[in-house]
């Protein structure tokens, strides 16, 4: 008999937190923590950050909620800076990525209605994407794993490999509406696209009258150096779907679209009870601010630099354990050597006091904190050596006792 009354849809550590402090957090028993998962890519500038907790505090004690059946100033604030910051002319905010997608989908579905060309409503995505747990996204993400046992997928969705350039153009059709893709799929494995696929799929996207979709939901939001992932390849989507660090660790996402991509997107169309609240949206303006101040994505830039030298040199001296960094900016993946188990080594990191999180393709992925020093860089370099160490002298251990 389980002990908890919490669902069992996660296979979850048994460690628990009892507070954070920047990139550290501290458990229940005192042990302290380089949290280089960020709650996966959420808390964008570590934990307990003065600045949010000051916007969130303030906020919680003037409104919480009046739903969307009113003006809400610090939604038409954000939306605005996100505009202007970006290619898109609106933005609809939602509780979490999935909602942001399926916002997305819903926005590219309605473009063609709205446009006269109703037959096209099949959206074209690639293998070994993630674009959320609701039952659109994941018939919108395709995997086998996360669609089994949930009935018939829902229908509309077409996939091809990953950044297959021949495939994608075969799978065009009539009634394609949109092609879906995140720039760097992150539970796939820390998997980037080339800037120069990213140019010919707008390209395509453009020659057969159909939209481009990006999922940003982990990539965007500073987490690659840029506002948004896409900016590498300069080009521009037609709707985007971004989270996680928006809300630096609030429930907080967007569907960002341009002005032709939402055409459709009329009254009563779409909503969210909670979506865009007073709370949320005090939180996501501090971000916000925080992440457009001048020089802080060149220090990203510069940290990121910095840790991905401290993990090539991992990778030097554990050879027989990890074969290779990839990704980009702050959001990197170490691919652990195949026949050995990528949860192993996440195991004898947080035995080290380093946590980082699992991906697809065998790798452990670290999305550190967007602000973090010097020495928190120094410190996952020494605790990821000591864990690769460990992990090692117990595989030559157990070899040694099969032989």
């Amino acid at each position: 008999m389980t002990t908890s009354a919490v669902l069992p849809t996660y296979a979850r550590a048994d460690l628990a937190f009892e507070r954070g402090e920047g990139a550290w957090l501290v458990a229940t028993d005192g042990r302290r923590f380089l949290d280089f998962a960020a709650g996966i890519a959420v808390c964008a500038f570590g934990h307990a950050h003065p600045y949010l907790v000051k916007a969130l505090t303030e906020q919680a004690g003037k409104l919480w909620h009046t739903s969307n059946m009113f003006r809400i100033p610090g939604q038409e604030l954000l939306a605005r800076r996100l505009a202007d910051a970006s290619f898109a002319d609106y933005v609809f905010f939602t509780n979490s990525g999935a909602e942001a997608v399926e916002c997305a989908i819903k926005t590219a579905r309605k473009y063609h209605v709205a446009t006269g060309n109703p037959e096209r409503w099949r959206i074209i995505g690639f293998h070994d994407a993630f674009h959320g747990r609701t039952l659109a996204t994941i018939a919108a993400a395709g995997q086998k794993k996360l669609l089994e046992g949930f009935g018939p997928p829902v229908e509309g969705f077409d996939h091809v490999p990953f950044g297959d350039l021949d495939a994608l153009k075969a799978a065009i059709s009539h009634e394609t509406a949109a092609i879906l893709f995140e720039p760097i799929q992150g539970e796939g494995g820390i998997n980037p696209l080339s800037d120069e696929t990213m140019r010919a799929i707008r390209q395509l996207c453009d020659d057969n009258g159909i939209l481009l979709i990006l999922d940003e939901v982990q990539c965007g939001m500073g987490r690659t150096g840029k506002l948004f992932a896409h900016e590498w390849a300069g080009v521009a989507p037609d709707i985007l779907a971004t989270a996680k660090g928006i809300g630096g660790g609030f429930p907080l996402g967007a569907c960002l679209a341009s002005e032709k991509a939402a055409v459709g997107m009329n009254a009563g169309t779409h909503g969210s009870t909670y979506g865009g609240n007073p709370l949320a949206m005090a939180v996501g303006n501090a971000v916000l601010d925080l992440l457009l101040e001048p020089g802080f994505l060149d220090r990203v830039n510069a940290a990121a630099s910095s840790l991905r030298q401290s993990l090539a040199m991992i990778v030097d001296s554990h050879p027989g354990l990890v074969e290779g960094v990839r990704g980009r900016g702050l959001m990197l993946g170490l691919k652990v050597r195949d026949g050995i188990e990528n949860k192993r080594l996440l195991v004898a990191m947080r035995a080290a006091g380093l946590i980082g999180v699992g991906g697809g393709d065998n790798t452990v992925r670290l999305l550190p904190p967007l602000n973090i020093t010097e020495e928190d860089v120094a410190a996952c370099a020494r605790l990821l050596d000591t864990a690769c160490a460990a992990l090692s002298a117990e595989l030559k251990a157990e070899a040694k006792a099969a032989s």
